[in-house]
């Protein structure tokens, strides 16, 4: 009897320390591939160019507006120089809208995305996305409080023909 509870505690403490890690794709963890509507997890081989972004207690990014061409595959490398905890999401208005307002009703919900990066302050953070389809999409932090004050962000993904540039 003794050694069946050794075991389930042991199964038990294994189980919350995965579960710990939400928030984002941790180092060495696998990345689900599920296409969005705004592209889907890229493959870090094939990143065409990477964007320092950083957030702060300013509730504000830096870009806020990102350009990429269609079928491009991004690094975002995110800091955040604030104090205190900020993400970055990737995702359509009315998603975004959504997840905020679920962040609102559940502050300690946890998720864990190939399009999202959770960073704790004065860290480092990184997506590798591709976005392999065009239109107007958003980033934002989810943070209960910081997308109602603005923290958020445009990336603009233009078709594969098109002659404009990126920036």
């Amino acid at each position: 009897m003794k050694h069946i509870r050794i075991r389930f505690l042991l199964s038990a403490l294994m189980l919350s320390a995965s579960l710990a890690h939400a928030h984002g794709p941790q180092h060495g963890t696998t990345v689900k591939k599920e296409q969005q509507a705004f592209g889907i997890a890229g493959d870090a081989a094939k990143v065409a160019r990477t964007i320092a972004i950083t957030m702060g207690d300013d509730m504000r990014f830096s870009p806020d507006r990102i350009e990429v061409r269609e079928g491009e595959t991004l690094r975002l490398r995110i800091h955040n120089k604030g104090q205190l905890l900020h993400e970055l999401v990737i995702g359509t208005p009315k998603q975004l809208d959504e997840h905020a307002a679920l962040m609102q009703k559940f502050p300690g919900m946890e998720h864990d995305e190939a399009h999202m990066a959770h960073v704790d302050p004065g860290q480092r953070g990184e997506i590798v996305w591709r976005f392999n389809r065009a239109g107007e999409f958003d980033f934002a932090c989810l943070i209960n409080g910081h997308y109602q004050a603005g923290m958020r962000g445009k990336i603009i993904v233009k078709p594969a023909g098109s002659k404009e540039g990126k920036r």
